[in-house]
């Protein structure tokens, strides 16, 4: 986000509809210094983008002008005020959800009202009014905040699903206090008590369904935040004490037991643990830890205690991280949503002009007023502009928390979507389709050199250097126990190598235009020699004379061959772009299954990029795959991008997925759930569309009043959202 623009979120109360949302995010563009406003209907979450110095309290109030209730979202992670000596905190017994214990005083009141209303043997002198207290019980009492919204639009001049609610139940109501007091009170008299009644405890059901429903589709992000341990056993002063982990501070020495949760990220100094990190990457299988090593929050020790030093706590970890980035997923609006915004933005209108329409018409047709009434209430109450306002978001959180449990992580929904249309997949060499871990397994000395003062000189040059090889030719050398010398000078070419001022001398490590005076005959003949073996090669030139070639060699991921293969059977075309020698990047294709065709080699990080456009020049969607600094342009490049999780930051902030664990299969599962999300989504917007498009007519040609008028219309709308969501979960067993 630019960094003159501020971010605020805020927990939203009061919205039931698309309309809702249209309403309150009109409310905060207006308001000053609001860049852009983003509601979720799913999380009740609104995140704002305003100019610095915009107040929260100014946001908050244009909310709740607008009728509906906010407070700022509290992070996960954030500091609790536990004291250090506090006694672990007891869970609290979940309390029934407010909407469930509305629908559960309704509905029996409800069920009473339709005895009373069809059953002869219970009339009695004064049923109606019985009826009628009943009927404004439900109605006006346990039905209230469907009334109270509806009364804050109407103030407002807006209307939104409560408002068709509240018109049809009050339709209903009035009608029958009205023909009530004109005395009608016979078995004859057309009363409608249950049915106002039933209208909202329908809808007060739908909603208790709705609500536990999309609880549900938070699971995986709640399963997350459940990780972090409550409790820390710290080493202070030479002594163990346990505290909140909110206290836990950078550099603490904290006690891991066997069997425990890791309560912070940190880097282990005593022991030897096996930690399960399934619930961060997706990796089923415990991970061995030595003393230097770093262990992430979160993750499950094995059987050997050990103990840590904590570098990272509170927000700062990566599970909060993780966590962080899950809701921002969850939060954000996929584009397909546009379509559903823009039918939401006039549906409360229309449907209001078709009650109007539809009771004018039955009048017109010469039928009384009372039936042309309960047609027109029909329609108010069967029409669902909620379904529209859930179809996308509630996929989306599902999808994205269904990516996070298997180690994939989505920036936004837009990434989301974008995944399910790709062409084709261009993968990185070097710890991508590789393990990363190149080791040094050739040295060649040339002209007179010695192969250790070759090593060594080249150690000296690629010291300060984070790229795989140049860490490979340094731990050769410590290895090897050669005396380290300082180089001076030292640059860094991108795709060519490094040159730098050792003992006098100018040495050069790398290949390409850096090298061209050096490369004779004797050098290419020991390079190719190394290709020849699949060995990936440089070149050491000492004051502007070949001294040596260095082969070294990086495996194949085991896994590599797997993915390419199940990608390939998905319909995508493979590629592999790298700046080795194309020797070697052919060497790799052929193990992992890569047509020939589409392999690039000897490409500069910068052109990384341009392949990646020429790419979509030709019409295809293409996704990135890498893990280092050089790859980071064309990740943003790409229409996706994937970083691998043991990549570097740069890569994973450059990317739109992230893949928590270093399996390029991963790939493949991401773009398959991909697929499945919209493929819900899809399935969730023709319902919630044919719901209303077939629901509507059927309503105003009296269709619904021959199977139950409004009460069956009541039932149908509330399920039509449970429908949606619930069909949203499924996304959970993808």
């Amino acid at each position: 986000m630019n960094s003159e623009v501020e971010a605020h979120e805020f927990d939203i109360d009061g919205m039931t509809c698309a309309a809702c949302v249209g309403r309150v995010e009109r409310v905060l563009k207006k308001v000053p210094g609001v860049h852009e406003a983003a509601v979720n209907l799913a999380t009740h979450r609104a995140r704002i983008a305003v100019a610095p110095g915009v107040e929260a309290a100014a946001l908050i109030a244009a909310i709740e002008r607008a009728g509906y209730g906010a407070k700022p979202h509290v992070d996960a992670f954030s500091a609790d005020d536990l004291r250090d000596d506090a006694p672990p905190a007891e869970p609290e017994a979940p309390a029934l959800p407010v909407e469930t214990l509305r629908a559960l005083v309704a509905l029996p009141v409800s069920a009473l009202l339709m005895a009373l209303a069809m059953v002869p043997a219970l009339h009695f002198a004064r049923t109606a009014w019985v009826q009628g207290a009943l009927a404004v019980a439900v109605v006006w009492g346990a039905g209230w905040p469907v009334q109270r919204v509806a009364l804050t639009n109407a103030r407002h001049g807006a209307a939104t699903m409560d408002t068709l609610i509240a018109l049809g139940a009050n339709a209903a109501l009035l009608h029958s206090l009205r023909t009530a007091l004109g005395g009608a009170h016979g078995a004859h008299a057309h009363l409608y008590f249950e049915t106002a009644a039933m209208i909202v405890a329908f809808v007060l059901l739908g909603r208790a369904l709705e609500a536990r429903a999309r609880h549900r589709t938070g699971d995986a992000l709640r399963a997350l935040v459940a990780l972090r341990p409550q409790r820390a056993v710290v080493v202070r002063n030479g002594e163990a004490r346990e505290i909140p982990v909110s206290r836990v501070r950078v550099g603490d020495r904290v006690q891991v037991g066997a069997n425990a949760r890791v309560p912070v990220d940190g880097v282990v100094r005593e022991g030897a643990p096996h930690v399960d990190c399934s619930m961060l990457t997706g990796e089923s299988v415990p991970v061995a830890c030595a003393v230097g090593d770093a262990v992430a929050a979160g993750t499950v020790n094995g059987a050997t205690p050990f103990a840590l030093d904590a570098t990272r706590v509170g927000a700062d970890t990566a599970l909060a991280q993780i966590v962080k980035m899950v809701e921002r997923a969850q939060g954000s609006r996929a584009p397909i949503q546009r379509m559903a915004d823009r039918a939401a933005a006039v549906f409360v209108p229309v449907i209001l002009g078709a009650a109007a329409l539809t009771a004018l018409g039955w009048r017109l047709a010469g039928h009384p007023a009372e039936h042309a009434l309960l047609a027109a209430v029909t329609v108010l109450v069967v029409a669902c502009p909620c379904a529209l306002g859930l179809a996308t978001p509630t996929a989306v959180i599902v999808g994205a928390g269904r990516a996070a449990t298997k180690g994939i992580l989505v920036r936004d929904a837009a990434s989301l979507e974008r995944a399910h249309a790709l062409t084709d997949v261009v993968f990185d060499k070097t710890g991508t389709l590789t393990r990363g871990r190149p080791a040094l397994t050739d040295v060649t000395a040339l002209h007179g050199f010695d192969a250790d003062a070759v090593l060594r000189l080249a150690a000296a040059v690629e010291r300060e250097s984070e790229h795989p090889l140049a860490r490979a030719v340094v731990d050769e050398a410590q290895r090897r126990n050669l005396t380290q010398s300082n180089a001076s000078d030292v640059r860094a070419l991108a795709g060519q190598g490094v040159r730098g001022t050792v003992d006098g001398t100018v040495v050069c490590v790398g290949h390409g235009a850096l090298l061209d005076d050096a490369l004779d005959d004797d050098a290419r003949a020991a390079l190719d020699a190394l290709r020849a073996t699949g060995r990936t090669t440089a070149l050491v030139s000492v004051d502007g004379v070949a001294a040596g070639a260095l082969g070294l060699f990086d495996d194949v991921r085991p896994e590599a061959a797997e993915a390419v293969s199940h990608l390939r059977a998905m319909g995508l075309r493979v590629h592999l772009v790298s700046g080795d020698h194309p020797r070697a990047v052919d060497a790799v294709a052929a193990r992992v299954g890569i047509d020939p065709s589409c392999v690039r080699a000897g490409v500069l990080p910068g052109d990384k990029g341009a392949v990646i456009e020429a790419l979509r020049r030709e019409g295809r969607v293409v996704a990135m795959v890498g893990d280092g600094v050089n790859d980071a342009p064309a990740l943003a490049t790409a229409d996706v991008g994937f970083a691998m999780g043991g990549g570097t930051d740069v890569a994973i902030e450059a990317a739109a997925v992230t893949l928590m664990r270093a399996d390029p299969r991963a790939v493949a599962d991401a773009i398959t759930l991909s697929r499945a999300v919209m493929r819900v989504i899809r399935q969730n917007l023709f319902w919630a569309f044919a719901y209303n498009v077939v629901g509507v007519p059927l309503a105003a040609f009296g269709v619904f009043e021959r199977l139950g008028g409004p009460m069956l219309a009541a039932a149908a709308m509330a399920m039509s959202s449970v429908t949606v969501v619930s069909n949203a979960l499924r996304l959970r067993r993808a």
